[in-house]
């Protein structure tokens, strides 16, 4: 059974940084890319970030390049999102994804293959 577990979400201000972790069981985490998607009240979730199964790749939505930073640590099938400069727009819900039907070692499936999602941490940014 696929879990996805997040944690790490919080209130902070404007600027701040806070980390994300979602510890992943169930399937082979290190053969699979994980990605971070969000979704803020009254929207849609969308696609923030990805990493391939080895780490070595990584993708962001515009609105987080430069800002936020998507990691995985393979030993400990967990995946981490460091959030930066922290923007009251970044407010949501964040949900770990997982690629869990995917091809092992896709590189960048799309984001519609992302079928696994966590139950999501809070995160307020105040302004």
């Amino acid at each position: 059974q696929v879990q996805l577990v997040e944690s790490g979400g919080g209130l902070v201000q404007t600027g701040d940084s806070l980390r994300l972790s979602c510890a992943a069981s169930g399937f082979p985490f290190s053969i699979k890319a994980m990605g971070w998607f969000r979704q803020a009240p009254g929207k849609e979730r969308e696609f923030v970030a990805a990493i391939s199964a080895s780490g070595e790749r990584t993708y962001y939505s515009d609105s987080v390049k430069g800002r936020f930073t998507i990691s995985r640590d393979n030993a400990k099938n967990t995946v981490y999102l460091q959030m930066n400069s922290l923007k009251p727009e970044d407010t949501a819900v964040y949900y770990c994804a997982g690629c869990t039907l995917c091809s092992p070692y896709a590189d960048r499936p799309d984001r519609a293959d992302y079928t696994s999602f966590g139950q999501g941490t809070l995160v307020t940014v105040s302004s």
